[in-house]
């Protein structure tokens, strides 16, 4: 493979909270005794604080593997002492604000409270550097997305009037992170971030598990929650008035590359190296499950029921 695979995320806007945390690595870890940080910023990259958009950070140290000082450590560790202010604490005009150029990531787990403990696959804002800001791009520009794609299959939603959903495209298929490890999405396509004929162009493209296509897309990320007014008609009096609320989270589509790169190929990506990180991400999904049934044993509950078997040669499904 000679490409170079593009995953790149930026989220701009005020602090909203954060569930980060100062901790201090175990003696088992590859660098005992170093402090670092973890946890969820969450950013709001809206003006009207409704667009509320997570990164999270697994491993943030005092220092890089240079021996630098590492400038995103000591901006997470001012927002943890309040030096840097957030809307839920300290309100919007004295939020700080920040831009975060980071990388789409999975957060995967088993779920045990479900039959055959299926495999939970979350996408997610992973790591990346944060920088304090004084200026805000147009909020269009705040939440973005930008990954090359194999893409592998492509679905029309329609809409759904009474939950005042749109008609939409998803894209299935994988995107990859620096270490190359193939990591299964879902991207979509609806109004108004992208026009009717972006639903039609990623259905005409005819990619299937056995002939994907690979692309580059750019896309915006939509976080926030929905709140509608539901009218119920009382027999007598007046009728009562609830609010029903629907979470939407979901990286949309806004463009995408006029020409698809060429598949099988040693200048994008062969086929063989594909199924070769297929069979590593099995690899790494048994070492989720291992490590959850050592957990799920002390309680007694083990996953039994997962399955981490691989698919057919020449059938990319994820």
């Amino acid at each position: 493979m000679s490409k170079k695979l593009i995953n790149q995320t930026h989220v701009e806007g005020y602090v909203y909270e954060h569930k980060l945390e100062k901790k201090v690595s175990g003696e088992n870890s590859k660098n005992p005794g170093t402090e670092f940080i973890n946890g969820i910023l969450r950013i709001a990259t809206d003006d009207a604080m409704l667009n509320v958009v997570d990164v999270h950070f697994s491993y943030v140290t005092e220092t890089t593997k240079n021996g630098k000082s590492n400038a995103t450590y000591g901006v997470l560790l001012n927002i943890i002492e309040g030096k840097i202010g957030s809307v839920m604490e300290h309100g919007k005009e004295n939020a700080g604000k920040v831009r975060i150029d980071s990388t789409i990531g999975l957060n995967e787990w088993y779920d045990t409270n479900t039959a055959n403990h299926p495999l939970v696959s979350v996408k997610r804002n992973e790591g990346g550097f944060v920088h304090v800001t004084q200026e805000l791009a147009e909020e269009k520009n705040r939440a973005t997305f930008d990954t090359d794609m194999v893409i592998t299959n492509v679905t029309r939603v329609e809409a759904d009037e009474e939950r005042e959903l749109p008609e939409k495209v998803i894209v299935k298929g994988c995107v990859f992170d620096f270490r190359k490890s193939l990591l299964p999405v879902e991207f979509s396509v609806y109004a108004p971030y992208a026009p009717e004929k972006a639903l039609d162009y990623f259905e005409n493209l005819g990619a299937t598990p056995s002939t994907p296509v690979f692309t580059r897309v750019q896309g915006v990320q939509v976080s926030k929650t929905i709140i509608r007014k539901v009218e119920e008609e009382s027999a007598f009096g007046d009728a009562k008035v609830r609010e029903v609320r629907n979470s939407q989270r979901d990286f949309v589509i806004n463009w995408a590359q006029p020409e698809t790169y060429e598949w099988d190929s040693e200048d994008t990506i062969l086929a063989s190296e594909l199924n070769e990180m297929m069979a590593a991400r099995e690899v790494a999904l048994a070492e989720i499950k291992k490590r959850q049934d050592e957990y799920q044993a002390t309680k007694g509950n083990a996953l039994s029921g997962a399955s981490t078997s691989a698919p057919a040669k020449g059938e990319y499904k994820f």
